[in-house]
């Protein structure tokens, strides 16, 4: 088994530095693209939505979202209704990086499972998503 935790976590490096090389090249931060991923179907949610929809704390998505704002990919308004919250809204520049993102993710998707047959891929999906699942 811990062959297996040494293959995940040297398969989760190799992804993460691919991953940060194409995201770089579009002006966004590794973990950047997957904010911008839940925005991009439903803007304007306050980071505490955001945060339980991506599974992570709501700390995480402040600390990120300050970032990108700074970099000018998202506004922070208050919430209409509630003064208390704030909503995160993309920015023109995030709107005109959705689909260069999205490409890029695809084609590093594709380089990372090329060798795979349809099936495995399959497979894999279903084996990640029941160690999140079981590590959740």
């Amino acid at each position: 088994m811990t062959d297996l935790i040494r293959l995940l976590t040297r398969a989760q490096k190799l992804l993460r530095a691919a991953s940060d090389e194409a995201m770089r090249q579009h002006g966004v931060r590794i973990g950047q693209n997957l904010v911008l991923e839940v925005l991009w179907e439903t803007d304007g949610l306050t980071p505490g939505e955001l945060a339980s929809r991506m599974g992570v704390t709501t700390p995480t998505v402040v600390n990120t979202a300050t970032r990108m704002e700074a970099a000018g990919l998202l506004r922070r308004r208050p919430d209409p209704t509630d003064g208390r919250l704030v909503r995160l809204y993309l920015t023109a520049k995030a709107r005109a990086a959705q689909q260069p993102i999205q490409e890029a993710r695809r084609r590093l998707a594709e380089r990372a499972t090329a060798t795979l047959t349809e099936a495995e891929r399959r497979h894999l999906a279903s084996a990640l998503e029941k160690i999140i699942e079981q590590m959740s």
